[in-house]
This record gives C-alpha cells, structure tokens and sequence, in this order.
C-alpha cells in the first residue's frame, strides 16, 4: 500500500492531482491507516494508469469518470471518437495559425517545401529501394506494433483525417 506522497512520486504526479482526483470521484484509495492516511493498492494504482493514459490523450476528467465507470457500455466509442474529432479540429486550427503566420511572413511556401508530406515521404522510400509492397508491408507492421505512433506519422504528413482513416483500416488486423 502507497500513501498520496508515496503514489504521486511513483506516477510522477502532485499530491495535489492524486487528491483532486479523489475529490471529483475518479481515484479513491482502498483503505485508510489507523491514523487518517490514505493507501492505495493495486486497484488503484491500475485505475490511476488508466486516468493517466486517458489524460496523456486530452480527455476530460468528466469523461475519464463515464469511462472508468463501467456501466456506459457502446457510449465508450462514442467519447473516444468526440475526442478524436475534437483533436482533429484542435490539429485543424493548429495548421490554419501556421498558414496564417507564414502568410504575414511573406513565406507561404515554407509550408510546402520544407515540410514532408505523403508524396515527398514516397519519393524518399522509393529513392531508398522501397518498392509498393515493402511500403505496404511497413505500414502493416507500424499499425500493428505502434498503432498511435502510426497515426501521429501518418498526420505528420499533412494528409486529412479521411485518407488517413482510409489507410489505417487498410493495414489494421482485426
């Protein structure tokens, strides 16, 4: 059993974010010393890894609650893709602040150049003796082993969320 001091250093956290969490209902510990000292245990330390992976991904406390539940059910798909989206749309207005920046920069085609985008990423691969079925099997084994980091690669590149969709579905194992 870990005290908050004890499990926020092990987690890397504050005290203060271990008893936030307590106090909105998402981290309780499993028991309490003679004393008033609150420890935690094993079911906690994996909800913690759970409230920690969620957070690394945007979501919301109040979210990260209706999913920690366990009684939302189909509404678990639903929270991830409104979250998706909203990442989509937070990438969106990340690129237009560029476009907008290198505009007042005089450089509009700083983005287009000195950027990798899918078709130079290509041109690079098969400069380097990839042919399409090595580039095919590459993905395969990218969205198999790091699925996220795929996807993170694949946005790199400048391609919209439709095509990139598109192409994690092609090379995903179900």
């Amino acid at each position: 059993m870990l005290t908050v001091s004890q499990l926020a250093k092990k987690y890397h956290l504050s005290r203060t974010t271990i008893l936030y969490y307590e106090r909105v209902g998402l981290l309780l510990p499993d028991h309490r010393s003679d004393s008033g000292y609150r420890l935690y245990g094993k079911t906690a330390e994996e909800a913690l890894e759970s409230i920690i992976g969620y957070r690394s991904y945007g979501m919301p406390v109040k979210e990260i609650i209706t999913l920690l539940d366990g009684k939302c059910g189909t509404k678990v798909e639903q929270i991830l893709n409104d979250q998706f989206a909203a990442i989509e749309r937070q990438i969106e207005t990340l690129r237009e602040q560029q476009k907008g920046i290198c505009a007042l920069l005089g450089k509009a085609p700083l983005l287009k150049h000195s950027a990798l985008n899918k078709e130079r990423w290509i041109e690079v691969c098969h400069a380097a003796g990839f042919d399409d079925e090595t580039l095919d099997n590459w993905h395969r084994q990218f969205e198999k082993v790091q699925p996220e980091a795929h996807e993170q690669f694949l946005t790199s590149l400048n391609i919209d969320s439709e095509e990139i969709l598109r192409i994690r579905n092609r090379y995903r194992e179900y």
